[in-house]
C-alpha cells in the first residue's frame, strides 16, 4: 500500500500530497498543515535504551464533537507527511463528529531519529516499531486531550485508518492493540508480505486489457532488443541516460505504465499507444513520449530516483525511496518480478535483480524474511475482528490484501475501470488529488459509494459498541 514498491508507492504517494495546496478545511486540499511534536521512543523493545526522537503529527478538530466524540487516527505511511489530506475521510469525520490526528511514520519526512540514514542507523525502522509508535502516540494524545478538557481517565472511541502500507499498519494495529481502537479501515491494505510478487504484473496486464497489454508487451521486447544493441541511445530517448544499470531502467519503464492502472488513469497510457499502433508509428517512441510527458513531467517522478547509486545516498534530499527500499529488503519484499510467461515487464526484472539491489544499496545481511513477517501478522489469514478491507478492481496491489471476507472482517472490492489504490478514500482517479475523494469521475460511482456506505455502517456499529463498558475489543 504503494510501483517498484519502494519507488512507486513512496514517490507517488508523496506526489499526491506534495501537489496539494496549503490551507484549512472546506475546499482546501489539506484539512491542516499545522505541525505538532511529541517525544517518541527510539527502540520500544529495549528496556535499557531510553533514547528518543521528535515525531511530527497533525490534528484537525473542526468537526469534533468535544469532548467525547471519536478520534480518527489516520496513519501516514512511507513518505513525507505534510498534513492531513482533505479526502473522503474528511466526509466521515464530519458525519461522525470526529477529530482527525495523523502521526508521521518514524524516519520519514521530519521524524527521523538520525541525520545519516546508514544501514546501521536504519535498524530501528520496521513495521513492529511503527506499531508501537502508534500505540504510544494514541495514549499520549488521549492524555493531552483529557488535559485540554480538564478531565481524567476518559477514553474517547478511536478508529484507525490507513491506505496501502499504512492500510496494513491499520489492520495490524487492530490485531496487536485491540484495546486501543474500536476498529480499523485497511484501504488497499497490503497485509501479505510476498517474496516474488508476480501477481502485480499479471494484474497490470488484466487492467490494461488485451489490446493495450499486447502493445505494452511488444514495446518491452523492442526495448530489450534496443538495450542490447545501443543502450545509451534508447535510455536517452526516455530522458533516463543516468540509469547505467539496465535493470533500474527497465523497472523505471515498467512502473511508468503500472502507475496509470494503480491510480485510476488507464487511458493515459493505453490511448496514445493504441492510436500509435493503428497509425503505424514507432511504438518505442510513442511510449517514450508518454513516459516523459506523463510520468516524468506530470507525475514528477525523476528517473534518477531509480538509480541504485542514488538509493545508496545516506543523506538524500528525499529519503523516502531509500527508507522504503530498506523496509522492502528487510521485511516485506513485494519483489515485482516478471512472471515466467506472458509478462508485461521485462523478464530481466527478476528475483536476482531485487536481491542484488538490496545487497548493493544496504550491504550483506539485509534480507526480507517474508515467512517470519507473515507468521507474525498472519498475512491474509490474519485473525482479528472489526477490520474493514477495501480494494479497487484495477489495483495491482490488491493481491497482497485480504480480498475475502471472514468473521468480523468484511472485505469489499470496488469494481470499475478506474478503481485503483485507495479508491474509497481518494475517489477517481486516485491521482492527482481529488477533494473529499470525489467519486463522480469513477466509471461506476455507485460501485464506490456503495462500499463507502458499508464502511460508514461498520464504523457506526463498532464505535457504538466501543462506547459500552467492556466492549472495547
Amino acid at each position: 500500500m504503494m510501483e517498484s514498491r519502494a519507488r512507486l508507492v513512496s514517490i507517488l504517494f508523496a506526489f499526491l500530497l506534495a501537489r496539494v495546496a496549503a490551507g484549512g478545511g472546506g475546499e482546501s486540499r489539506y484539512l491542516t498543515k499545522d505541525e505538532r511534536w511529541m517525544n517518541q521512543r527510539l527502540d520500544h523493545f529495549s528496556p535499557t535504551d531510553h533514547r528518543q526522537f521528535k515525531q511530527r503529527y497533525f490534528e484537525f478538530l473542526d468537526y469534533h464533537r468535544a469532548p467525547g466524540g471519536p478520534i480518527f487516527l489516520r496513519i501516514c505511511g512511507e513518505s513525507d507527511c505534510s498534513g492531513i489530506p482533505n479526502d473522503y475521510l474528511a466526509v466521515l469525520a464530519k458525519k461522525f463528529g470526529a477529530a482527525v490526528v495523523t502521526p508521521e511514520h518514524r524516519y520519514y519526512g521530519k521524524s527521523s531519529p538520525f541525520k545519516e540514514l546508514t544501514t546501521e542507523n536504519l535498524r530501528f525502522l520496521s513495521s513492529k516499531q511503527a506499531l508501537f509508535d502508534l500505540a504510544v502516540f494514541r495514549e499520549y494524545y488521549q492524555e493531552s486531550l483529557n488535559a485540554r478538557y480538564n478531565q481524567s481517565g476518559f477514553d474517547n472511541p478511536w478508529f484507525v485508518i490507513g491506505v496501502s502500507y499504512s492500510g496494513a499498519l491499520s489492520a495490524w494495529f487492530r490485531l496487536k492493540f485491540p484495546h486501543l481502537t474500536c476498529g480499523s479501515l485497511a484501504s488497499s491494505g497490503v497485509v501479505l508480505a510476498v517474496y516474488n510478487y508476480t501477481a502485480f504484473d499479471k494484474q497490470v496486464g488484466e487492467s490494461a486489457g488485451p489490446e493495450c497489454k499486447a502493445i505494452l508487451q511488444e514495446i518491452t521486447k523492442l526495448v530489450d532488443e534496443q538495450l542490447r544493441l545501443d543502450s545509451r541511445s534508447v535510455k536517452a530517448l526516455f530522458s533516463a541516460q543516468e540509469l547505467k544499470n539496465d535493470g533500474d531502467f527497465l523497472f523505471f519503464l515498467a512502473d511508468a505504465a503500472a502507475t496509470t492502472f494503480q491510480y485510476g488513469d488507464p487511458d493515459a497510457v493505453c490511448s496514445p499507444l493504441i492510436n500509435a499502433k493503428k497509425a503505424g508509428k514507432d511504438l518505442v517512441e510513442a511510449y517514450a513520449k508518454f513516459v516523459k510527458d506523463y510520468y516524468i513531467k506530470t507525475m514528477e517522478v525523476p528517473p534518477s530516483s531509480y538509480d541504485q547509486e542514488y538509493l545508496k545516498n545516506t543523506t538524500p534530499d528525499d529519503s523516502s525511496s531509500r527508507l522504503w527500499w530498506f523496509q522492502v529488503c528487510s521485511e516485506v519484499a513485494y519483489f515485482q518480478v516478471a512472471p515466467k510467461t506472458d509478462s508485461v515487464r521485462s523478464a530481466r526484472i527478476d528475483t536476482r535483480y531485487h536481491l542484488d539491489l538490496c545487497r548493493n544499496v544496504f550491504g550483506d545481511g539485509v534480507y526480507p524474511d517474508v515467512y517470519m513477517t507473515n507468521l507474525y501478522y498472519g498475512g491474509t489469514r490474519i485473525t482479528a475482528s472489526k477490520i474493514v478491507f477495501t480494494n479497487g478492481s484495477q489495483d495491482p496491489w490488491r493481491h497482497a490484501s485480504k480480498q475475502k471476507s471472514s468473521k468480523g472482517m468484511p472485505s469489499y472490492l470496488m469494481k470499475c475501470s478506474n478503481c485503483g489504490h485507495g479508491t474509497d478514500l481518494r475517489g477517481c482517479p486516485q491521482s492527482p488529488f481529488r477533494i473529499e475523494g470525489d467519486s463522480s469521475n469513477c466509471s461506476s460511482p455507485a460501485a464506490v459509494n456503495t462500499v463507502r456506505e458499508q464502511i460508514a455502517k461498520h464504523m457506526d456499529l463498532w464505535l457504538s459498541q466501543c462506547q459500552k463498558p467492556s466492549a472495547g475489543y
